[in-house]
This record gives C-alpha cells, structure tokens and sequence, in this order.
C-alpha cells in the first residue's frame, strides 16, 4: 500500500502553518511534507513535529524570492554562492529535522546568459549539492515542472531531468516525479515509472485539470497507484494538490480507493 504524506503548504490551508501539523496528524497521516520552512524557527518547527509524532520526507532548497515569482536558481550562473548557501542552510534544518530528501528546483531560465552556460550551472550546482548532503546521507531529488504553470522553468520534462542526472553522475540524485506535472507536460506516466522506477526518488500527485485530488480530473489514479504498488515503489507519495472543496472532504478517496493512512 502507498505510505501517503501530506504537504503542509498545499494542504489544510483553512488553517495558519504552524496549526497544520496537528491537523495532519488528526487526519490521521505519519508523514508531511512543505515547499519551505525558512521563515519559521528550527526549533519551532521540530517541536511541532515531536508532538504530532510526524516524520518529514521532505522540503525544498531555497528557491530566491518566491513571493516575485522566483522557482529556484539552481541554473542561474550569477547566483551559484547564492545556491550554494542555501544547499548550507537546508542541511542544517535538514539534520535538525531528520529529513533524508532535499528538492532542487531549476528556476527560470535566465535570458542574459545561453542554454549552454545554465546547463553547465545546473550541473556543477547538482553535484555540489549531491557531495555535501551524501556526507549526511541526505539524497537530492531534481524535479521537472510543466511550462504552462511556470512558463519559461529550465527543466520542463523528465527527460531533461533524467539527463542531467545521469550527467552529474552522483549516486544520491534522483528524480522528484511529480505526477500533476508530468502529466500536464508529456503524459507517459506509467511508462516513465516502469523505466526509470530507480532513478525515481520521491512522489508528488494531483489531478489534472485544476490540481485538485485525485478523482476530481482525467487521471486513472486507481490504477496509477496499484502499478506503483506493484513495481515496488518503497518512497512516499505526497498529496500536493489543491483541496476541492476543503482539505477533510477532498481525502475521501484515499478510502475509496482501498487505502488508508495507518
């Protein structure tokens, strides 16, 4: 059965962040995700996850300034200690949190430098990030996000994201194959996860159109889910979408789909 984790930032959003933890642990789930914790306390955020008895898979690496519609700067040359600053500080929430996936986002791509140069970037970047955190065990997920959400994001496709992981040749990176995106962008889901199934690290899903939970869109999830079961995905699948029409009503698929959050 797929172990569910819920995103924090997506999820439960009828309440204020900090209040989600316990939300998510009353609905039952062990296990949660977030897009980025930096605003908050180390100390804060550990507590709260004590006291839930949660455990976090995951979070992202600095992204820039997310709020003026920055996605990341891993593939910009002129932001390279920037990156590689916010791969330091991501390791010690990391370590704090106990968390042993960390997400890299490519960002846009920058028009003042070539194709070439940003490839170039994204590669020597990944295997900085790869050689500090494989010292911690920590395993870096690279993911690819469809270009009608984010119009102009570096690494569009899973092929581009399996190419540059195969180029950067380090052991602990893997693809973040988020379902809703991939989807969107080229379709072949489940040929992607008979594939490449071992360069898959992490899971993120939604429906499409809208992002909505599974069952709301034109994605057989039933049958997505039991061909993850039965290729012997060991990961987490994370609920990344938006709750139709509140986070409580929209998990209702999860048992009818035959699953459960114990």
């Amino acid at each position: 059965m797929p172990k569910f984790a819920a995103n924090l930032t997506m999820l439960f959003t009828e309440l204020p962040f900090l209040e989600r933890f316990k939300a998510a642990r009353e609905a039952g789930f062990k296990a949660v995700e977030f897009l980025f914790p930096y605003e908050y306390e180390i100390d804060q955020i550990r507590s709260l996850v004590e006291r839930n008895n949660l455990k976090v898979v995951l979070f992202n690496l600095p992204a820039g300034n997310w709020a003026a519609g920055e996605r990341g700067i891993a593939a910009d040359p002129g932001r390279r200690e920037e990156f590689r600053e916010g791969v330091r500080q991501a390791l010690t929430w990391a370590r704090e949190l106990g968390v042993t996936r960390l997400n890299c986002l490519a960002g846009k791509v920058v028009s003042s430098s070539s194709y070439e140069e940003q490839w170039q970037t994204m590669v020597d970047n990944v295997r900085y990030a790869a050689e500090v955190l494989g010292q911690h065990g920590i395993n870096l997920m690279v993911e690819n996000i469809n270009q009608y959400d984010v119009p102009g994001f570096f690494l569009n496709t899973t092929k581009k994201v399996l190419e540059l992981i195969y180029e950067a040749n380090m052991p602990n990176v893997y693809l973040q194959y988020d379902i809703y995106h991939a989807q969107r962008e080229e379709g072949e889901l489940t040929n992607t996860l008979r594939q490449h199934l071992e360069k898959i690290g992490h899971i993120q899903i939604a429906d499409n159109p809208g992002r909505h939970q599974p069952g709301t869109g034109e994605i057989n999830y039933p049958f997505l889910l039991q061909e993850i079961d039965k290729l012997g995905y060991e990961g987490y699948v994370s609920l990344e979408y938006i709750p139709q029409p509140d986070t409580l009503s929209s998990l209702t698929w999860i048992r009818q789909y035959g699953y459960g959050l114990d």
